[in-house]
């Protein structure tokens, strides 16, 4: 799947795309193949890691114990508050230990580019055929659901009032007795409060969880506020999940690949009308379906604009999208409507224009996560939007040693890229480069071609 670093035929990589990609030259990934030679590139064959064998090895073992494993009956809701109902009911009581029969999920840890999501999905697209409820959902997804969930419970249990969080855990169990989730983490104190019961209910219903996480459980929801409260959380993954380190020293959005022409920068004429041609292009596949303005995507009561739009291909300005307060429910919204999309206008974005930044940071997971082909333009290479002015003062601003850190595990070179110093705390720091590391492989010739599927 890795390709040599080459082009287009007929284009040159630009002068920020090769100093970009200089460190990546200087330091490539060891191979047993020379660039030229490299059978992969064009086969689509996984390239060995000895590390992710070991990683598989694990994975096949929870796969041959879900063989065997027969989740326990789960309770039903009770509907009615009649003295004679509760009296003769037969509802089974709330479980208060996972059965002793299930064995321990998996909790998967690493940096970005170690594989942790390709071996999810192959356990998850391989799971034993006896296993019938079956979820695998992005963790942002997942806990928007949750919310809808708990909000809908709360309405139902009206006056009397109750645990909101019991009946969710339930219809949740009820629905997949297997559970992967990709990209676990916890930054809200909300989320935070409610995972720690609802993690617990569900492993006490019998079902298997495989996680998927940039932290280990003891680095999860670091710093937050009332984080005490988030540590029975902490321990109960311990305790339940086999916790597994998937770092083996390859960033596989690091190895080089084939350069696409889907970003374009600066801001020029001449680019506004490649983009232009491009996106009329795509448009104009299905004469039954033109383009129409201002399409209307509602979601969570709210009501998105799309200003330019097929039903697969949808075009916006940069403030359209990260100029108004939206969210990552918006976003994901946004991503599962359309295939491909066009930003246009990005600009670059310093310490006053934080709250852009952090939007758009979450549009692009938004983005990788649902495999969508991405075209912008941009007043700067699209992975330096974020960095600070090249002046000679800004040049003196300090790269903290763990941002400096992150960038080099991630082979992002930051001379190129530019430092951020809007960034501070660890989880914007692991956010800005995660971005610029997703941001690579979205341009790549390999993504440009697979991704944009609906």
């Amino acid at each position: 799947m890795n390709s040599s670093l080459a082009v287009e035929p007929g284009r040159l990589p630009n002068l920020a795309e090769q100093e970009f990609f200089a460190n990546r030259s200087a330091n490539p990934t060891p191979t047993n193949h020379t660039p030229s030679q490299d059978p992969f590139q064009d086969s689509g064959a996984l390239r060995g890691d000895d590390h992710q064998t070991r990683i598989i090895q694990k994975l096949q073992d929870l796969h041959d114990k879900l063989l065997n494993y027969v989740p326990p009956e789960i309770p039903e809701e009770s509907h009615s508050n009649s003295l004679l109902s509760r009296l003769f009911s037969r509802e089974l009581p709330l479980p208060t230990s996972p059965p002793e029969s299930a064995p321990k999920g998996l909790y998967l840890y690493g940096d970005v580019g170690t594989g942790k999501t390709m071996l999810m999905d192959l356990f998850y697209q391989t799971l034993p055929p006896s296993v019938r409820r079956k979820r695998r959902v992005h963790f942002h997804a997942f806990m928007i659901d949750v919310h809808k969930r708990l909000h809908a419970a709360k309405i139902a249990m009206g006056y009397q009032g109750g645990d909101p969080i019991v009946p969710v855990a339930r219809d949740l169990a009820r629905d997949a007795s297997v559970l992967c989730f990709d990209e676990f983490q916890v930054t809200d104190i909300a989320d935070a409060m409610i995972l720690r019961r609802l993690l617990e209910s569900l492993v006490n219903y019998g079902v298997i969880c495989v996680m998927t996480s940039n932290r280990h459980p003891d680095d999860l929801y670091k710093n937050g506020i009332q984080r005490s409260s988030f540590i029975p959380a902490i321990e109960l993954i311990k305790a339940n999940f086999d916790v597994t380190d998937l770092d083996s020293g390859t960033d596989y959005r690091r190895v080089p690949r084939a350069l696409s022409h889907v970003y374009y920068s600066p801001i020029t004429p001449e680019n506004n009308r490649e983009i232009e041609k491009i996106f009329k292009s795509l448009t104009s596949e299905n004469p039954d379906d033109p383009p129409i303005r201002n399409r209307k995507l509602n979601t969570w009561g709210r009501t998105i604009v799309v200003p330019e739009s097929s039903r697969k291909v949808a075009k916006f300005n940069f403030m359209d999208l990260c100029g108004q307060p939206l969210s990552a429910a918006d976003y994901i919204e946004v991503t599962k409507n359309f295939g491909t999309l066009f930003v246009t206008d990005i600009p670059k974005m310093g310490m006053h224009q934080k709250d852009l930044a952090r939007r758009f940071i979450t549009f692009i997971d938004a983005c990788y996560e649902s495999k969508t082909k991405l075209f912008v333009t941009s007043e700067v290479p699209v992975f330096q939007v974020f960095s600070d002015d090249p002046t000679e003062e800004a040049k003196q601003i300090h790269i903290s040693d763990h941002m400096r850190s992150v960038m080099d595990d991630l082979g992002l070179n930051h001379t190129a890229v530019g430092g951020s110093s809007m960034f501070t705390g660890e989880e914007e720091v692991f956010a800005f480069a995660r971005a610029c590391s997703r941001l690579v492989q979205m341009g790549s010739k390999e993504w440009a071609e697979t991704a944009g599927q609906m």
